[in-house]
């Protein structure tokens, strides 16, 4: 039997300890060269793109640069999601491999305690990790022709507890007994490409999105809902009724129901409620480990460090008056 990729040597090519035996110098260069990989590192003026820029570091602070065209001072993170950051680089780097690390996720109080700050610390960097993954989608698209690709929903949020005596309980699969809270995730799985994880309140509302993201002349698979009989008229597509099996005459979404299994055991085991706004990062999230599950810890702590430095600050999880000059 073949060994599994997370059992080998290859999956292992950076890690917490080896980051906190770097050198502050050190993790600032991991930072320059992926802020500006065009120029192998060298500072670049995020303002006027001038690549004369002259050093003015304070002392033993982090780098600081002065463009000499507009004089304006900026570090490697200015401009970036990690704008106006208050702890060290390498502190950034280590919790970026230690979020990697998980398979299914992190638990926000266990990230709290990996990198020694407080919970609503680690909340914000997490979710600035997960703004910086879903940019790699932002809009992509799937499919193509020759290609296959395979939706599927799955429902999160909106408990109802039962009541404690059973002549009190109601049918909680009823619309009207509901709490409204509850949508579906939908994921639109090309099969050998990417995962694109959108939210809605039911699934039909998805066909419009669907038809935008997946490309034509895709051989589209699907469940047997309802929801998806508008999509014959698009696509190619191949139904399945679960009920009967999970692949008859080829038609099969394993993998993206593959997806909905690790985003439902980061829910039960690591996140337990990942409902309301946040529910759309988490889902993101999810599709991105799915898609890089057999690529190197090394390889996506340096992906997603790219690309939070391709990203602009966060409007959401910047403060008050961050969170202004952001917008």
């Amino acid at each position: 039997m073949a060994q599994h990729f997370l059992l080998s040597a290859a999956a292992r090519s950076l890690s917490p300890a080896k980051v906190m035996r770097m050198s502050d110098r050190g993790a600032e260069n991991v930072f320059l060269r992926l802020r500006w990989p065009e120029t192998d590192g060298k500072p670049v003026c995020p303002n006027c793109g001038c690549q004369v820029c002259y050093d003015c570091r304070r002392s033993a602070g982090q780098a600081r640069w002065r463009c000499k065209a507009c004089g304006a001072d900026f570090s490697v993170t200015s401009g970036t999601l990690f704008a106006w950051h208050k702890l060290p680089l390498r502190t950034y780097l280590m919790a970026i491999a230690v979020f990697c690390n998980e398979v299914k996720g992190k638990s926000m109080l266990a990230f709290a305690r990996d990198i020694d700050v407080q919970y609503k610390t680690a909340f914000v960097l997490a979710h600035k990790l997960r703004e910086a993954i879903a940019s790699s989608t932002k809009a992509m698209g799937i499919g193509g022709e020759g290609r296959t690709a395979e939706i599927d929903g799955a429902y999160f949020g909106g408990h109802i507890r039962p009541e404690n005596l059973a002549i009190d309980r109601i049918d909680r699969r009823l619309a009207e007994n509901r709490s409204g809270k509850r949508h579906v995730v939908v994921a639109m799985r090309e099969r050998g490409g990417r995962t694109l994880a959108q939210v809605f309140p039911a699934e039909a509302d998805a066909v419009a999105a669907i038809r935008q993201r997946v490309a034509k002349g895709t051989t589209v698979h699907a469940d047997e809902s309802a929801a998806w009989n508008p999509l014959h008229a698009s696509f190619a597509m191949q139904r399945i009724n679960h009920q009967d099996g999970f692949s008859i005459d080829g038609a099969c979404t394993n993998n993206a129901e593959s997806y909905f299994s690790r985003l439902r055991r980061g829910e039960l085991g690591h996140h337990h409620h990942i409902a309301g706004p946040y529910l759309v990062r988490y889902a993101r999230e999810a599709a991105w480990r799915e898609d890089f599950r057999r690529v190197s810890n090394g390889e996506q702590v340096y992906s997603i460090v790219g690309l939070a430095m391709r990203c602009r600050p966060s409007v959401d999880f910047c403060g008050y008056w961050q969170r202004a000059h952001a917008a």
